[in-house]
């Protein structure tokens, strides 16, 4: 298998000694394989040697993968492309990091091959890429100008030409029209820099310049800079041969050249030819002329690459230029030039950006351009579309779950539009409005309250009614009903959101995407106040409006809307309608979003909790367990869902009777809740619910029995009595008293939380049969035949007509067993 290896230079002279000592290295190691490091400083040749090994001894490879390094990213999407090649699902199916993983594993087990070359290109962070690099039975080999690779693996360094390899070089570079008299002067001057020598024989086969002019103009170059007073900070060599390289170049296509110094201002990855748009708006009618002559760039395009200046790549429909050639553009130009050559960048970026980031489809184009965003100089720009273009962006990387990256984005973003606008631009604000939704969806409730709580304050001091600003307005006005449920204020979110909808709905109508986006969140709240019939009401209202698409809506407005609607049916008492809406919303979500979008792995948890629910505890149990695995790694132990999950988990071993399983998982969670939501927060409690039932099931009555009393308290204070958090945790107290032999107290206790949950939910709930099947087993046990047996029959004929006859709650109550009621934790 060979996968992503650039093609061979067709010049690739010398470096024997190197490859020679470079394959002992790698091929002499017998039992701990290491990875090798070709490093040295730019310009000398690395990557050429990386692909040279790479063709010459394809041979004793069974896989050979080339994994460009730049960023972090790109590392993982490279990886991840190799998955179907090693018989494991791609990454469409399980999502680019777990794709990742899965080949990492399977290269370390050498399965299905155990001979394998890795090349990690331009890995210049060490102290992150070494954790990925993977340790097996195969090869890896990486490049960089890092030297800090010496400390972690063995490391070749790589200089430049000896003077045989020059002369050698220009003999093939320059075939027939070059001595090696010649050839050595020319080395001799460009002190037998690869690079160097590579833009000196091109121009040499373009142009057949006699070496001794073309050592004339060298030495003109050189003289030229030396004068400017600076120094230059790269090889005399390289600057010297770039600059001539670039005025011969100009005189023969200027338009070329101005091409060159627009990618001299993108980031060192590959530029997508889209960019180079003749629809591009607010460019110098000199550049606006070439975009707009097919022809002419087209030719453009390929004198850069016959001058040796970029590497086209047509099929992958890219150009890149060495980032040392970029530097050395750039540092060329005077501030003017460089500012003006730097804008027509944005506006090609502006140009070539999707319209949408809210769709999904869009998002390959996004991820094309990302590396280019900082790199291009996009924080510091005035430009207002640039700025929509940033936003864009920002939101591109929340939607897709980036939430790490979309973060250092804002704080690049925010630092320079603060200096330059002032703290009550509406750009800033909506920025912040912004970081708010992701620093939220990191589980830091506090910090995005705080931050909405500030936005709106200084909105609503400035003042402004035109349209743009109170579009944003709302849109802060419509996240604080969440920073409240994620602060545990569930009435304050409600009253919140209702006024929210209300301001939504004068502004734009009862159908608009923005207000169906508030009727999610209204329904939500109906949810967290135990209001399950009005909350699936709305949930509906909000599907249907999203689900035929329209302006303003994408794949996660209809992921959050079906999910939620799954969700609602599901807490609506509907188990295997919850079942078929999870199974298709959830299906959706990993088709359409990632796997591993969060809004995906949402659904995932509820639809584990809806198959436990039906007792499909062998399905549940193994998509908790995927989600839990994928949450603990993409947000860790301390994120909101994936102490959900962990929940999740706990009650589905209970249920399956890994008591002990189920035990750790909770004990564990509460001491997590506490430090993330603090404990008055409901879910805190409803947590300590959990641990409390496994208590009495592992046989500590009074512990269990004090836990529930604690969280009882909790909650009241918190919810007040009729709600279901607290009638949950009253049943289950009932329970540990009927335990503990005080019967009595136990069926009063029940009886008076059976009249609030009838009142609450209707009689047919599930949470009302289990409560009331309880009461009957206790009036029955306590000796109360009539009383008990009346209950105990219409409780059966309601369960077997709510459930079914063998569901394992009907079977539990008609043995009179008790049934314990857990907690599991809604997303907010």
């Amino acid at each position: 298998m060979w996968g992503g290896v650039p093609p061979r230079n067709k010049n690739f002279t010398g470096r024997t000694d190197l490859l020679e000592r470079l394959r002992e290295g790698i091929a002499g190691e017998v039992t701990a394989v290491v990875p090798h490091a070709l490093h040295g400083m730019g310009g000398v040749g690395k990557t050429q040697m990386a692909v040279e090994y790479a063709h010459r001894y394809r041979g004793d490879y069974d896989l050979v993968w080339w994994v460009p390094s730049d960023q972090a990213f790109l590392v993982q999407s490279s990886l991840a492309a190799l998955a179907p090649f090693l018989d494991l699902p791609s990454a469409t199916a399980t999502g680019i990091e777990d794709a990742a993983q899965a080949v990492l594993d399977a290269l370390r087990r050498g399965e299905p091959y155990p001979r394998w070359l890795l090349i990690f290109d331009n890995a210049d962070r060490p102290d992150e890429l070494n954790t990925i690099i993977p340790r097996g039975p195969g090869h890896v080999l990486i490049t960089s100008r890092d030297h800090r690779w010496e400390d972690i693996v063995d490391a070749v360094r790589i200089d430049v030409f000896t003077r045989d390899e020059s002369l050698a070089f220009l003999t093939r570079r320059v075939p027939h029209a070059i001595t090696e008299a010649d050839a050595d002067m020319l080395a001799e001057s460009l002190g037998d820099l690869p690079l160097a020598l590579e833009q000196a024989g091109a121009l040499q086969a373009q142009t057949g310049m006699p070496v001794d002019e073309y050592l004339q103009l060298l030495d003109e170059h050189l003289s030229s800079l030396m004068a400017e007073g600076k120094p230059p900070e790269y090889p005399k060599s390289m600057t010297a041969a770039w600059a001539l390289s670039v005025s011969t170049l100009e005189d023969k296509l200027p338009e070329a050249v101005e091409l060159l110094r627009c990618c001299a201002f993108f980031g060192a990855e590959p530029i997508p030819r889209a960019v180079f748009s003749r629809t591009a708006e607010q460019l110098s009618p000199h550049l606006t002329g070439i975009l707009r002559d097919p022809i002419l760039l087209n030719r453009a395009i390929g004198e850069l690459n016959r001058f040796a200046l970029a590497k086209i790549d047509n099929p992958g429909r890219t150009i890149q230029v060495h980032r040392l050639v970029q530097a050395l553009l750039r540092d060329s130009l005077d501030d003017e030039d460089q500012d003006r050559i730097r804008h027509h960048v944005h506006r090609l970026m502006v140009s070539a950006a999707p319209d949408d980031p809210t769709q999904p489809q869009n998002w390959p184009g996004y991820a094309a351009l990302l590396p280019h965003v900082l790199a291009a100089g996009l924080p510091s720009c005035q430009d207002p579309d640039v700025h929509a273009l940033a936003l864009g962006f920002v939101q591109y990387l929340w939607l897709a779950g980036h939430h790490s990256s979309a973060v250092e984005y804002i704080d690049n973003f925010e630092g320079h539009w603060v200096a330059l606008n002032g703290e009550d631009h509406l750009d800033v604000l909506d920025l912040r409005r912004q970081r708010a939704n992701i620093v939220r969806a990191l589980g830091r409730f506090t910090e995005a309250y705080e931050l909405n709580q500030g936005t709106l304050a200084q909105m609503r001091r400035i003042g402004r009614t035109d349209e743009p600003f109170r579009d944003v307005q709302l849109q802060v006005v419509n996240s604080i009903g969440a920073d409240l449920r994620g602060r545990g204020d569930f009435r304050g979110a409600f009253d919140h959101d209702q006024k929210s909808l209300e301001e939504h709905e004068a502004a734009y109508g009862p159908d608009d995407a923005r207000v169906l986006r508030v009727v999610n969140n209204l329904a939500l709240d109906f949810g967290l106040i135990s209001d399950f019939r009005t909350a699936r009401e709305l949930h509906e209202r909000s599907y249907a409006g999203v689900e035929t698409g329209g302006a303003g809506i994408g794949a996660t407005n209809v992921l959050t809307a079906w999910g939620g609607l799954a969700r609602a049916v599901r807490l609506s008492g509907n188990y295997q309608e919850a079942v078929d809406l999870g199974e298709a919303a959830h299906s959706y979500g990993a088709d359409v979003l990632s796997p591993e979008h969060l809004l995906t792995l949402r659904t995932g948890i509820d639809l584990a909790i809806a198959y436990r629910r039906t007792g499909e505890y062998e399905d549940s149990l193994a998509l908790a367990t995927e989600t839990h695995d994928r949450c603990q790694r993409l947000f860790g132990s301390d994120h909101p869902d994936t102490l959900a999950v962990v929940v999740c988990l706990s009650n589905i071993h209970r249920s399956m009777n890994a008591i002990d399983a189920a035990y750790e998982m909770i004990q564990a969670a509460l001491i997590r809740y506490a430090s993330v939501y603090g404990e008055e927060h409901p879910y805190y409690h409803g947590c300590a619910s959990n641990v409390a039932i496994l208590h009495r099931v592992r046989g500590d009555l009074d512990e269990a029995r004090r836990a529930n009393e604690h969280a009882l308290m909790g909650l009241e204070k918190a919810l007040g009595r009729n709600h279901l958090y607290p009638l949950t945790v009253a049943t289950n107290l009932a329970s540990d008293l009927a335990a503990r032999g005080d019967l009595r107290s136990a069926h009063e206790l029940g009886t008076d939380t059976l009249g609030r949950l009838r009142a609450l939910l209707g009689e047919d709930h599930p949470m009302t049969l289990a409560c009331a099947a309880n009461v009957a087993s206790d009036l029955l046990a306590d000796g109360l035949e009539g009383e008990g047996t009346v209950l105990y029959e219409d409780t059966l004929d309601r369960y077997t007509r709510a459930l079914g006859p063998t569901h394992f709650d009907t079977l539990a109550a008609t043995a009179r067993h008790h049934l314990d009621c857990d907690f599991d934790p809604p997303p907010i």
